[in-house]
């Protein structure tokens, strides 16, 4: 049960403010009706909360998973002849999600309106992208919404599963990594200058080994809060130059050179380059407007810019295969699949083809990486607390042996 403010206008054409409990907007609305109300305003509890709520919904955000069970219920309740402005309440009132609960909410309000679903959910665009919005333009034009809701759940499925599993391959290496730094930090900060007091007051001969270690810990000590700080500012520094648009192609062209992450990277915008272009033709969206969202969604300004370019040679009357063999991040496989599709008609399934397999290159990229980085990681943290103990054993087991 939930509490709703409202504002209406009762039958003797005053104005009333007040309370209501009810499972949802609809009962409530309905409720007040009855009793003869016109309602000009009606809020849910949570939307009329005070300033620290405003404030919390800022950390809330809809995940992509989110988006898959919605576009997958919906293609249910639209199969099933459910009305639009009842499967946006019935999802409103079901999802687990606070900010994806308000926004089906407004969006509701909006069909009750008179707008139109592509319209009210363009006014989220930090929810639904314009890749999503033009797919469901499309299913509206077409009459065919359950089918492209199907279509959306299926790609943000496989964009999901793809993405996760790359973001999840890195998890594991970044904590140990961290750990390792953060122990050899407090090793050198609060060990280390003990034990070299003991070391240089022996007398003994210090071996270069143990004299680097000693001297890494008496910077850290000295000079480690500046560096923390020059480290905080040049990572500031390169989030502002990767802002801007040249900072953006910079590092977008970085990521495509680094050995073996850079084929990683350019598997995943080739899968979802060809993935978003199968999609947006199997919903009936025209080729030139299928590559402009596709640029929009691509992430990477290498890729935009063939992209780009390529929607200008297509507007000209040049192919799609011929378009794209002017630029070198498409490999020579994809234009010559391409231009197979194009001359049989089947472009549609050999981008579904290319998709698959791109997707799967990059799974098995991702494995091949997690397996490259367990051992390497391994070893390099063994070395590396190996030398740490090393230079620290070996001059004091020599002032033992002296005594």
């Amino acid at each position: 049960m939930s509490t709703f403010y409202y504002k209406a206008i009762n039958k003797e054409g005053s104005p009333k403010e007040g309370v209501i409990s009810a499972v949802n907007v609809d009962i409530a609305i309905n409720s007040l009706q009855k009793r003869g109300f016109i309602i000009s305003d009606i809020k849910s509890s949570e939307e009329s909360s005070g300033l620290l709520n405003k404030n919390l919904t800022i950390f809330e955000r809809v995940k992509l998973r989110d988006l898959v069970i919605m576009s997958r219920q919906m293609a249910t309740l639209f199969e099933a002849q459910v009305s639009a402005l009842r499967i946006f309440r019935l999802l409103a009132s079901e999802s687990e999600n606070p900010k994806l609960a308000r926004t089906l909410n407004s969006v509701a309000e909006a069909l009750q309106g008179g707008s139109s679903i592509s319209a009210g959910l363009s006014k989220y665009p930090d929810i639904f992208d314009p890749f999503f919005i033009s797919m469901v333009k499309a299913g509206e034009e077409s009459g065919r919404l359950d089918q492209t809701f199907a279509y959306l759940a299926d790609y943000l499925d496989r964009t999901y599963e793809v993405t996760s599993k790359a973001k999840n391959a890195l998890i594991y290496p970044s904590f140990i990594i961290f750990t390792f730094f953060v122990v050899m930090g407090l090793m050198l900060t609060l060990v280390i200058p003990k034990i070299s007091v003991i070391l240089v007051e022996s007398g003994q001969e210090i071996p270069v080994y143990t004299r680097i270690v000693i001297g890494l810990s008496n910077f850290l000590v000295d000079y480690g809060l500046v560096f923390l700080v020059a480290i905080a500012i040049g990572i500031f520094l390169l989030i502002r130059f990767g802002s801007t648009k040249a900072g953006h192609v910079s590092i977008d062209r970085f990521k495509l050179s680094v050995p073996y992450v850079g084929s990683l990277f350019e598997k995943l915008y080739l899968a979802r380059i060809s993935d978003n272009l199968n999609t947006m033709l199997a919903s009936g969206i025209p080729m030139v407007k299928s590559l402009e969202l596709t640029q929009e969604v691509v992430s990477n300004e290498v890729f935009k810019a063939a992209i780009i370019q390529s929607i200008k040679d297509v507007k000209g009357g040049n192919s799609l295969s011929n378009s794209f063999s002017k630029h070198d991040v498409f490999p020579g496989i994809i234009i010559q699949l391409i231009k197979v599709g194009e001359e049989t008609g089947n472009l549609g399934e050999i981008l579904g083809t290319l998709a698959k397999f791109y997707r799967r290159e990059v799974t098995n990229a991702v494995d091949t990486l997690v397996g490259m980085i367990e051992p390497i990681m391994i070893v390099a943290l063994s070395v590396g607390i190996g030398f740490l103990l090393a230079s620290v054993l070996i001059p004091i087991y020599n002032i033992s042996s002296a005594f």
